[in-house]
């Protein structure tokens, strides 16, 4: 598997579908979503599932659901089919559509696939290209996901698929996040030696859980022993939302999981959630000087009350021969 910041071939994208998923806000949730495929479409191909695609979809979680690309030594794109099980079988939701929708994309593109029995989403795991998978304990740990597996076991199935021989495990992710601690909400590989993660000042909510994984980051090595390039992103100002009473529960005012970490690294370009604060162009500045990459905001105030933002809504493809006609 390749890291997100080599290079990207075309971008998938879902837009929203299920206005339960942005209760309150739909529509200013869509308009931020086609502001953010505008802005991706400027400098790489976009695949849109549900527009470019007619195929049917539970929701708009394509980070999650879609497919995990690799490629081999000659350059060739093939793609993995994870178990989707909605983050750990929260909502009692039906997500037959999302599951399959890797099948969909190989087909697609004529290109191979692999079917797993492991649950597993994608921004679960970060990879820096070169033989090392970041990940947290709270999520691929979790009883809700495969209960039946050790983590050896866990190790040994991410290795097997993404050509992988080394585990960095953080702790956990930040308050709000319904996936059970996403690594793409708090630390990712920005190169295959460096780390962009999140911290926050105490008294914030994330504090305690960022600081340990800040611990970690810088006790942990990369799959040759070396030890990493930390560098720290603040985290944004905490943001409430008024969640209305509806299936899924009595609603009420509840944390939402914005991060600038949840950025989609395209070729020269790093697409950024913000989130209308003070902090947002410091963010940005951060993230263009230490990837050497043009900084893009995306705002995404609304995006987020879904419960994620630009990384979590799309799947790079990265560059590689594949079989499609288009």
């Amino acid at each position: 598997m390749p890291g997100e910041f080599e290079p990207v071939g075309a971008v998938w994208l879902t837009p929203p579908v299920n206005d339960e998923t942005w209760p309150g806000c739909f529509d200013q949730a869509k308009a931020q979503h086609a502001a953010m495929c505008e802005a991706i479409g400027k400098v790489v191909r976009v695949q849109r599932i549900g527009v470019d695609h007619d195929w049917p979809v539970n929701d708009s979680w394509v980070r999650d659901y879609g497919p995990i690309f690799v490629v081999n030594q000659r350059g060739e794109l093939a793609c993995h089919d994870f178990v989707f099980n909605g983050w750990g079988g929260k909502y009692n939701a039906e997500y037959s559509e999302d599951d399959i929708t890797p099948r969909r994309v190989a087909k697609l593109l004529n290109i191979p696939v692999w079917e797993h029995t492991l649950v597993l989403e994608g921004g679960s795991i970060d990879v820096n290209g070169a033989g090392t998978v970041m990940t947290t304990a709270q999520c691929l740990l979790n009883e809700n996901r495969n209960p039946h597996l050790t983590r050896q076991a866990i190790e040994a199935e991410l290795h097997g698929a993404l050509g992988t021989r080394h585990v960095i495990w953080l702790p956990g992710g930040i308050v709000g996040d319904d996936t059970d601690g996403h690594i793409d909400d708090i630390a990712r590989f920005v190169d295959p030696t460096t780390v962009m993660a999140v911290a926050a000042p105490q008294g914030h909510d994330d504090y305690a859980v960022l600081s340990k994984n800040l611990d970690a980051l810088r006790e942990a090595t990369d799959q040759d022993g070396n030890k990493l390039n930390v560098v720290e992103l603040p985290a944004p100002d905490p943001i409430q939302y008024d969640f209305p009473a509806d299936r899924f529960g009595p609603g009420g005012v509840g944390p939402v999981p914005a991060s600038y970490a949840n950025f989609l690294i395209v070729n020269q370009h790093v697409f950024v959630p913000i989130f209308g604060q003070a902090g947002d162009d410091r963010a940005l500045a951060i993230i263009e000087k230490t990837t050497g990459k043009t900084a893009i905001g995306i705002r995404a105030e609304r995006l987020v009350v879904g419960l994620g933002a630009v990384h979590c809504l799309s799947m790079q493809q990265p560059a590689g021969q594949a079989g499609e006609s288009d």
